[in-house]
């Protein structure tokens, strides 16, 4: 884009020992896998059978299925019409760890509600051009309902771009593109969902341009998604549009939508959206591009031209770069108060986005969408990065982190709290977690009843449907009530009694079965200054059995990192069933000590505390979507002297 920068044996109850050699400590880095990437020659040569780091980089979470809330936060905002991609820079191209990293020092996108597709950005000349995502960022994405986009980026002449690299990108063999076939590979193998493709390198001509084109019918018949940037024209030059042209048709006809560039006005949308409507395409299929990256949400944008007032959407709209509220950030404390502001408003309230300032948030325009459509629902408010990980109310890490494969489905509304005179304050509190790095902690004198509203469901209850909650407060009665909508009708919980330790508190809901749980929020009823935290909601259909062990765990490498650490590679057979996740902890024969976790069947345990000499017994649990918990398959790893 034109404003860019550069930028073994296994036994559940006792384990078998295994002697690994270990790899020199020079070797340490190879044993971490990272997130892949290559030029258009490289491609041609990936095998996943071949590919050691390929098992690791794998998906497993389908796309959840996504609702309009039953009652949506903002009457300003506009359901069903507008989109939002948010095309993310993660990380830097290369020696980017696959499943995250001991800091908690990361972009944990968190308000998927208002994303529809999240484009994984990133390329460069030097290193690769064609970029497949992390799989920590599609396992969040997809339990959030977003689609999730690899990344090709042929780049200007000026960043080092090459019009040979183009040619070899959209080379034929017959009927064949082997490059595109390729990348069709990788999106199944990976789990992601389809492909960006920005083609700014100069040179080219009508045929380069009509190769392309093929190349996007091609790669269409897969069933995966493209997203055309506009840039490239029906020459073969480069000329961004900054609208839906004659010059730019032909690839938006073929794909399933376009990105345009920055500079667009408010008559050029409105060409653009009456031009898709007469292709017999939605003026959707259109996301009009706004750079964020050095501004944020000081951002000078015309919102009225893609959003007039008390009119249809124009078109929908494309972020580039909304990561600009971590890199801008001092703190994570600082971090999440700018991205709520960004995708929210300064009001920090999506049910009131009332302000004299241009920026109103993501919220004012956008209906908030729900994720949660199905049985089991459970969520600990994890983040996906933390400064320690509990695991049922006891800190089994006090090791930064960040993973976004275990992040959870994070409240809808953050935060919409409604009652007289002052009120509570929700926030996400990293400093005593119950299942993960984070709890919700709401804090305040309420001088009337206050409804923390938090999550919008579409669950349909059976007989033994049931709604847990664990939470603790300081002494005195808790003053919490939970509150189950069901359409216009509330059933109230009470949570009260004295809980100065984490409590789990469980309500039967089979007078409700057949019906729709809409809404869940929390009451907090008026008296002195309370601070609550909340360790856990949700709602399931308990089971009498729990998930079956991971079978055959091997350990494909160990690297020692120093004297006293050590990281390994490690593999199972997964449990049958729906698994949620695997956890992976150093048994010490008085502890657990937490080292990591994955949605996948393969993982790298960044940090093993391993003294030369001692013999360190791993153990994988599977943890299935209401976190029940199977018996841990153990296997031994004795570090060489």
């Amino acid at each position: 884009m034109p404003t860019r920068r550069q930028f073994l044996v296994l036994s559940s109850t006792a384990a078998l020992t295994s002697l690994l050699s270990e790899t020199p400590a020079s070797a340490a880095e190879v044993a971490q896998p990272y997130a892949s990437y290559w030029h258009p020659a490289t491609i041609l040569n990936w095998d996943p059978s071949t590919d050691r780091d390929a098992k690791y980089n794998r998906s497993t979470v389908p796309l959840a299925r996504r609702v309009v809330p039953a009652r949506p936060a903002n009457a300003h905002a506009r359901p069903n019409e507008a989109r939002v991609q948010a095309l993310v820079a993660y990380a830097p191209t290369s020696n980017n760890p696959a499943q995250g990293a001991l800091d908690m020092n990361y972009y944990a996108t968190n308000y998927w509600q208002y994303i529809d597709e999240l484009v994984f950005w990133g390329g460069s000349a030097s290193e690769g051009l064609i970029l497949a995502p992390n799989p920590t960022v599609t396992d969040a994405a997809h339990r959030n309902g977003v689609k999730v986009i690899g990344n090709v980026f042929l780049p200007p002449t000026a960043y080092g771009g090459q019009i040979q690299w183009v040619r070899d990108f959209v080379k034929r063999e017959g009927d064949r593109f082997p490059v595109a076939d390729k990348m069709i590979q990788v999106a199944r193998h990976y789990g992601f969902d389809g492909w960006f493709l920005n083609q700014e390198t100069a040179g080219g001509n009508t045929q380069l341009a009509n190769d392309m084109r093929d190349f996007i019918v091609y790669m269409k018949k897969s069933g995966l998604r493209v997203i055309w940037y506009d840039a490239m024209t029906d020459t073969g030059s480069v000329s961004w549009q900054n609208a839906l042209t004659a010059r730019n048709r032909m690839f938006f006809e073929q794909s399933d939508e376009m990105f345009m560039n920055f500079w667009w006005s408010t008559q050029g949308l409105a060409n653009s959206a009456a031009l898709a409507r007469q292709m017999g395409r939605s003026p959707y299929d259109l996301a009009s591009g706004v750079d964020v990256e050095a501004n944020g949400y000081n951002t000078s944008i015309g919102w009225a031209s893609v959003f007039p007032e008390n009119k249809p959407h124009v078109t929908s709209l494309g972020f580039y770069r909304p990561e600009w509220t971590f890199k801008s950030a001092s703190s994570p404390a600082d971090f999440y108060s700018r991205d709520n502001r960004f995708w929210v408003g300064q009001n920090g309230d999506p049910a009131n986005t009332t302000t004299t300032a241009s920026w109103k948030g993501v919220a004012h325009y956008i209906t908030e969408l729900t994720p949660i459509t199905s049985l089991p629902f459970v969520t600990n408010f994890n983040t996906g990065h933390g400064r320690k990980f509990a695991v049922g109310g006891t800190v089994r890490s006090a090791q930064a982190w960040n993973n976004l494969s275990l992040q959870d489905v994070l409240p809808t509304w953050r935060w919409s709290v409604t009652g007289t005179g002052t009120k509570v304050t929700p926030s996400l509190d990293w400093d005593d977690p119950y299942d993960g790095g984070t709890a919700l902690k709401i804090t305040g004198t309420p001088q009337s009843a206050n409804d923390v509203r938090l999550f919008a469901t579409s669950l349909k209850l059976t007989g033994s449907s049931q709604f847990e909650i664990v939470h603790r407060t300081g002494t005195g009665p808790s003053r919490l009530q939970a509150i189950l909508r069901f359409g216009t009708a509330e059933h109230v919980l009470d949570l009260g009694g004295v809980s100065g330790a984490w409590r789990r508190s469980v309500f039967p809901l089979g007078e409700h079965s057949g019906a729709t749980l809409t809404e869940i929020s929390l009451r907090v009823l008026p008296g002195a200054a309370i601070t609550a935290l909340i360790g856990r909601i949700g709602v399931t259909n308990p089971v009498m059995t729990p998930p079956a062990s991971p079978s055959n765990v091997r350990v494909e490498q160990v690297s020692r990192t120093n004297a006293t650490t050590a990281s390994a590679r490690l593999t199972w057979t997964r449990s049958p069933g729906t698994i949620r996740q695997y956890r992976v902890y150093k048994w010490t024969g008085s502890e657990r000590i937490f080292l990591g976790g994955t949605t996948n069947d393969a993982y790298f345990v960044p940090a093993i505390p391993l003294n030369s000499g001692e013999t360190a017994q791993i153990e994988v649990e599977a943890v299935s979507e209401a976190f029940d918990v199977s018996p841990p398959a153990q296997i031994s790893i004795t570090g060489t002297p």
